[in-house]
């Protein structure tokens, strides 16, 4: 049998009663048509780990690449009087910050069949119940990743698809900006034949699509041709998303689910990932939140959440170095350290960085900073060394002539302050990848 992969049974997030909205969500000003902006709940574990913690070692990388970053918020616990209320709170801090919060439903009865994850609602008809609290709460748009650790089980049965089923017309229902996926496990648990199966018994029909990975590690590229492979069965209308939060460096060789050493945080989270069949790459588990065996599921551990952000290495998006604990009071000897250009004068400099590679490919997301002033629009150039192209881009206008790369702002993103590095536009590049160095005029 497959290793299990654990999940982690995190507490619904506690709070006052938000008002529900009753508009539609606008997209941010960092946001464009072709993605949303993902949502970073302030009170997490290690957002509130840092703000205790603010002269620890550790508490500047842990902040910068772990805290930082949207990642869902998982309501597990059986509270039919609290529920509604909670999801409000969720969704309206959610729209103030101009944003689609990730959202994971995690209450169905006999959840994790047993295991260190065990719980739920006490039976499938409170289930129905506590799922129509939590659509009547619902608003806006929302990533929402249904039941992980559910379908893949052997547990899994015809009532369980049932109560699947209508969990998915009711936060379909709630919400026409609602992206609803079932989850299925991970590319190592079950064969994509009989993945496809269960989610059709599940309600798949009804669903945006299904998520993978979550909690585990299994590489972006192989989850990418698993989803693939169940979309051949399912359809391809349906579109999947993947749980990055931890397979920077992959699985361990021996496939341990358990907080296995050595790992990392990977790609950033985006909902315009760029890969064909995929609509959002996601962090739907917590960095830093043990799996059960560092700590009791749940536990946040700092250890752990320093280990996964210092080994993604310096090239990860953000400005942190992984090899310098530092603190957030640390100031360079050199001026113009932080300027790829090596020109503190500047009015603006900027660096490409390569976020994903599957060998025939790649992706990329450019990072922008402004100078001294503020700057109100830009320009880049770079040249490719060795025959390399853009096939699709995102959030800006670009053009190439020969080997040259010319890419301005597209209105929304001109602006950017003074000193403040912005992750300014992404694309997708064919050929060998390489990292040019880029000019920047404002």
């Amino acid at each position: 049998m497959k290793p299990r992969r654990r999940l982690t049974a995190i507490a619904a997030l506690a709070g006052a009663a938000g008002a529900a909205l009753t508009a539609g969500l606008l997209l941010a000003p960092n946001a464009s048509a072709q993605g949303e902006t993902l949502w970073t709940n302030p009170n997490t574990q290690a957002a509130d780990w840092v703000a205790e913690n603010p002269g620890d070692s550790r508490a500047t990388l842990i902040d910068e690449r772990i805290a930082q970053t949207p990642a869902g918020t998982w309501f597990a616990v059986h509270n039919p009087g609290e529920i509604q209320s909670q999801v409000a709170s969720v969704v309206s801090q959610a729209a103030a910050d101009g944003a689609a919060p990730v959202m994971v439903v995690y209450n169905i009865p006999d959840r994790d069949c047993g295991g260190h994850s065990g719980g739920g609602a006490p039976s499938h008809s409170a289930y129905r119940d506590w799922i129509d609290q939590f659509a009547a709460g619902l608003s806006g748009p929302a990533y929402i990743i249904v039941e992980p650790d559910t379908l893949p089980h052997p547990c899994a049965g015809s009532e369980r698809d049932q109560s699947l089923i209508y969990a998915v017309q009711a936060l379909k229902g709630a919400s026409s900006q609602a992206h609803v996926y079932l989850d299925i496990g991970n590319s190592d648990w079950l064969e994509p034949g009989e993945a496809a199966s269960r989610l059709q018994g599940a309600g798949i029909q009804y669903a945006d699509g299904f998520a993978l990975n979550t909690s585990n590690y299994r590489t972006t590229e192989e989850s990418t041709s698993y989803a693939h492979q169940i979309q051949n069965i399912v359809g391809s209308d349906k579109g999947a998303v993947i749980d990055t939060s931890r397979n920077g460096n992959g699985p361990t060789s021996d496939a341990e689910w358990c907080d296995p050493p050595g790992r990392a945080i990977g790609q950033y989270p985006t909902t315009s990932p760029g890969l064909n069949g995929i609509d959002a790459l996601l962090w739907v588990k917590l960095p830093g939140e043990a799996d059960g065996c560092a700590g009791s599921a749940g536990q946040f551990i700092p250890d752990l959440a320093y280990e996964l952000a210092q080994n993604a290495g310096s090239d990860w998006p953000g400005d942190i170095d992984p090899t310098d604990p530092g603190t957030t009071d640390d100031v360079p000897d050199d001026p113009s350290s932080d300027d790829p250009t090596g020109d503190p004068g500047a009015a603006c400099t900027a660096e490409l960085v390569v976020v994903n590679d599957w060998g025939s490919g790649w992706q990329a997301d450019v990072h922008i900073t402004a100078g001294s002033a503020s700057i109100d629009s830009w320009t880049l150039t770079w040249d490719w060394p060795s025959g390399q192209s853009v096939s699709s881009s995102w959030n800006v206008d670009l053009s190439q002539s020969g080997s040259t790369v010319t890419a301005d702002d597209v209105g929304w993103n001109g602006s950017i302050s003074s000193n403040e590095t912005r992750n300014a536009f992404g694309f997708i590049g064919s050929g060998q990848s390489a990292v040019p160095a880029v000019e920047c005029t404002a």
